[in-house]
């Protein structure tokens, strides 16, 4: 386990895909090849529908034995809906919250570190898209497609952009988080590739 999470420390670009699941929220978090695809296994997700809100637990292996991470609700009635990433042991990492205010247009999200300070903001990169999305279902007819309409984020530390999450045309969920920016590694790997879950998880859409 401890050689998996070393090894996402060490990594810039992680490639989550979601699998087509009826009861269970299923995802796969891979390593990016040099031509931009899906390269080796390094965590899997398998969460029952009704608890993916309250807490999502990150596996070394498929078979859920060896656990790597764990996403969870400080309070699952907290008004902030801020979740701790924490490791096996149940040390925390750092933290996710989502910013309410400025997502009623534009989906914001902080990341921040195992204290509660904003390491990094995560925002919707096309203000078009996100008031699309959020009022397509108002439109007659055109309602349906809003719901397709993929979400992209860009990872901000600052003024400065350091990365994006980005969803790859697929018929199901698939997604690239590149951090290529982040030069100095001022966002712990491990968090990002929590929230890279999480987004894909609790995302409102």
């Amino acid at each position: 386990m401890t050689d998996v999470l070393e090894r996402i420390a060490g990594l810039d670009q992680f490639y989550v895909q979601q699998k087509f699941s009826l009861m269970v929220n299923k995802y796969k978090v891979s390593s990016v090849d040099p031509g931009g695809n899906e390269g080796e296994p390094l965590l899997y997700v398998a969460q029952k529908r009704m608890k993916i809100r309250e807490e999502i637990n990150l596996f070394v292996d498929e078979e859920q034995k060896q656990p790597a991470l764990q996403i969870k609700a400080r309070n699952v009635f907290e008004f902030r809906g801020r979740s701790e990433v924490k490791l096996a042991d149940g040390t925390v990492i750092g933290q996710l919250q989502k910013v309410f205010g400025k997502s009623l247009f534009r989906s914001t999200w902080q990341l921040l570190d195992a204290d509660g300070n904003t390491v990094a903001m995560a925002q919707e990169k096309s203000v078009t898209v996100a008031i699309f999305r959020r009022f397509g279902d108002m439109i007659p007819y055109v309602g349906f497609i809003s719901d397709l309409v993929p979400f992209h984020f860009d990872i901000i530390i600052g003024a400065q952009k350091v990365g994006e999450y980005t969803r790859q045309m697929s018929v199901r969920d698939r997604y690239v988080m590149d951090l290529t920016g982040d030069a100095e590694r001022r966002v712990d790997r491990r968090v990002a590739v929590a929230f890279a879950i999480a987004l894909d998880a609790l995302q409102d859409r």
